[in-house]
């Protein structure tokens, strides 16, 4: 509910929301591997909130963005965050403990490549989570939602027409539509990891049956979480 109700003020409250995230986001991933002495890799790491929480966290940390707006969105660029692309990420292969992503998959047009890469950064044995919000999930528009459900392009269309300007994530451009099934069928069949894990993110523990069910979990997920190991 915290997570939820900071989720309402994204663009108001940029700060809580991206600090309740990023120590969130520790939270969980300490439940997957270990981060005192690892090595992150944070794929699309935005202005350092993750980059504070992680280190924060005992964990040797290297965040990127492609986005210089995103980078600078506290002022200057957070601790060891650099400008790079998550489809041809700058980092020797089979280099970090931990390779992390989290709501970037879907502002990425080639998602699944984005997390080949990922994988193939990562040493044999490490781990590679990724969170993104499935396209049909009540925020999968983001600002445009719930109208994304009549089509990407009406939502961004009609978002201009009654606010004046364009939304930050534009269909099309940066944004696209990421399934639940798709996603989970290319983490079963990658050859190079292993799915540890799949599941809707924000969820209580009693309800995580929801990713099982083909149809609802697409709707009902609200964001899904898919945890690797590198063979």
């Amino acid at each position: 509910m915290t997570l939820f109700r900071t989720f309402l003020t994204e663009q108001t409250d940029p700060d809580g929301f991206y600090s309740a995230l990023a120590a969130d986001s520790v939270r969980q991933l300490a439940s997957h591997a270990p981060l005192p002495g690892r090595t992150v890799l944070d794929v699309g790491g935005g202005p350092g909130y993750f980059s504070d929480a992680f280190r924060a966290a005992g964990a040797v940390y290297l965040g990127l963005d492609p986005d210089v707006g995103e980078l600078s969105a506290r002022g200057e660029p957070g601790e060891n965050m650099i400008r790079a692309s998550g489809t041809e990420l700058p980092v020797r292969s089979g280099s970090v403990d931990i390779c992390y992503s989290s709501n970037v998959l879907e502002h990425v047009s080639e998602p699944w490549v984005m997390l080949d890469e990922m994988c193939r950064v990562t040493k044999p044995g490490g781990t590679v989570f990724a969170s993104f919000t499935p396209w049909y999930s009540p925020w999968g528009g983001h600002e445009t939602a719930p109208w994304h459900f009549l089509g990407g392009y009406y939502a961004r269309q009609r978002y201009a027409r009654k606010l004046g300007k364009q939304p930050k994530n534009k269909f099309g451009e940066s944004l696209f539509p990421v399934s639940v099934g798709a996603a989970l069928r290319w983490a079963k069949t990658t050859p190079v990891a292993d799915l540890v894990a799949g599941y809707p993110r924000y969820h209580p523990s009693w309800a995580m049956w929801i990713v099982r069910i083909p149809g609802l979990r697409e709707i009902a997920s609200w964001n899904l979480v898919l945890v690797l190991r590198k063979r």
